[in-house]
């Protein structure tokens, strides 16, 4: 078996604009969305990870998306941020394999749902996890607050939804966001305390 040419893991956040439960998690995506499109945003904290002989543990990443109304039908805007304090060379390494050109989830999405490719930008990217609470901010680009829907069984976890088709985890903690911004990639959304969907977990890729 040959080598991996870059493995990634650490942990994912996630707000988007449906109201909670977002129908695409359940439905593989084929319901359609709360509204008229999906806008996501998805925030990426690097713990361990390398391409090649780059090292990356500590990098943050971002996709920002707009679908159609049903998801599956692809025809996706797609943007992405690389973590400004990266090295020129992680810099590379990240854009490469966030923006879908270095195989791996990213690819497969932007492969066969993207139609609007938006580029690679660099920010500085705030992963801020806090019980169950997580927030993710990227100045001038995206902010969201979600925290996780607690279970009553006094595990003090969230409740999960398991064997989804996400590209972050077939496993996601269930959350509600009490706000979610994004004035980035052309889109414009403002959102504050509607309780909209949200999910965290931890995230493992490779190719």
């Amino acid at each position: 078996m040959p080598d991996k040419s870059w493995e990634i893991a650490g942990e994912y956040m996630e707000s988007c604009n449906c109201d909670y439960l977002c129908p695409c998690i359940f439905t593989n995506p084929q319901a359609p969305a709360t509204h008229d499109h999906c806008t996501a945003l998805m925030v990426y904290r690097i713990d361990r990870g390398r391409r090649g002989d780059v090292v990356l543990d500590g990098l943050k990443f971002a996709l920002v998306i707009r679908s159609r109304r049903v998801m599956a039908d692809g025809d996706w805007v797609f943007g992405v941020v690389v973590d400004d304090k990266a090295s020129e060379a992680q810099r590379k390494a990240l854009a490469a394999i966030a923006g879908g050109e270095a195989g791996g989830p990213p690819q497969m999405i932007r492969d066969n749902l993207v139609s609007d490719f938006r580029g690679v930008e660099f920010h500085p990217i705030a992963f801020t996890m806090d019980g169950l609470r997580r927030a993710a901010a990227i100045p001038g680009v995206l902010a969201f607050e979600i925290e996780g829907v607690a279970s009553r069984n006094r595990s003090g976890e969230p409740y999960f939804i398991d064997n989804t088709a996400h590209p972050a985890n077939r496993r996601l903690a269930l959350a509600r966001a009490s706000k979610t911004e994004v004035q980035g990639f052309g889109l414009s959304l403002g959102l504050a305390g509607k309780g909209n969907n949200g999910h965290f977990a931890p995230f493992a890729w490779s190719a």
